[in-house]
């Protein structure tokens, strides 16, 4: 099976930090790249609480999912990347509202992340539908 490549359809400017894209899917996956806090109406990250990062991040991931025919329901895997691991228990909170039922498998650490966002995050998903 060939990669195809999910666009984040509210990225209008494509806007972009590097050689990467904003998902790909193969053989029944979807691979979601580390997205962050990126408001794709002004192509600007979108700097605040780490709840409000964590909330538009996730938003931003649930697009690039509903794109490709997915549901939160059908993420297995997160990397979460936060610049301060003190944070934790804000980010988890918001975190958490987005799955319900079992939830994905999780590493979370501490890294030091670009343009002075505070979360990061990646995810895998299984494609049930062939909507991609």
């Amino acid at each position: 099976m060939l990669k195809q490549e999910i666009i984040h359809p509210e990225n209008k400017e494509k806007f972009t930090t590097g050689a990467y894209s904003a998902g790909v899917v193969m053989d029944g996956w979807l691979f979601i790249s580390g997205q962050g806090p990126i408001d794709f109406t002004t192509s600007q990250f979108k700097l605040d609480t780490i709840e409000s990062e964590t909330a538009l991040t996730m938003h931003n991931i649930g697009c690039i999912l509903e794109e490709a025919g997915c549901t939160w329901d059908d993420v297995v895997k997160c990397t979460v990347h936060l610049t301060d691991i003190h944070e934790f228990s804000g980010f988890n909170a918001v975190y958490a509202s987005f799955f319900k039922g079992v939830k994905p498998a999780r590493t979370t650490v501490q890294s030091v992340l670009g343009h002075g966002i505070k979360v990061e995050i990646d995810a895998i998903a299984k494609i049930h539908k062939t909507a991609v």
